[in-house]
């Protein structure tokens, strides 16, 4: 079975019972502290990893780590030590995202622009774009980068909308190029 299978599978399960317990909210922002300090602590991750350690010290670790997370959450995680799954916590952690974006209507978005965007274009480019793909709203990490020159490039899963004055001049010179 693939990992994306088993990271889903895990996810599911745990989306249910938050669902079922009306924790979808505690359990999502709980899983993304996860996924921070799984992504940003490469010793956690190579502990986890490690073939020396025995599942009872990786779940001492783990238990240390989290013991302020639900226990729902802390359940899965040994569970998922336990069963020598411990670098998918991470992807479970995005299946999850996507399980709840799915029932919220929302949708994640990178929006790369030259500054960093105000609450109002905020709300203007969720409105705009998520009336384009069928949801309710976008969840948006803004990216500032400055070989932009102007204007915003949005990615919403594998789509890209660039309105970039970088982008508008790359397409003006392929055009004349032709």
């Amino acid at each position: 079975m693939s990992n994306s299978m088993v990271a889903k599978r895990y996810a599911l399960a745990l989306f249910q019972i938050a669902k079922e317990q009306q924790l979808l909210e505690v359990i999502e922002e709980e899983l993304r502290v996860v996924k921070e300090v799984m992504v940003y602590n490469a010793d956690l991750k190579a502990v986890l990893n490690s073939s020396k350690l025995t599942l009872d010290k990786k779940k001492e670790i783990l238990k240390a780590a989290f013991s302020t997370v639900n226990p729902y959450v802390l359940n899965t995680l040994l569970i998922l030590i336990d069963r020598h799954r411990e670098d998918e916590i991470i992807e479970v952690a995005n299946q999850f995202f996507e399980l709840v974006n799915d029932e919220k209507g929302v949708a994640e978005a990178e929006v790369y622009s030259t500054r960093e965007l105000t609450e109002a274009e905020r709300e203007a480019i969720s409105a705009t774009f998520a009336a384009k793909i069928g949801k309710k709203s976008l969840r948006i990490e803004n990216i500032v980068d400055s070989e932009l020159l102007g204007g915003v490039k949005l990615r919403i899963g594998n789509r890209i909308y660039d309105g970039s004055l970088r982008g508008k001049l790359d397409r003006l010179e392929r055009k004349l190029l032709s």
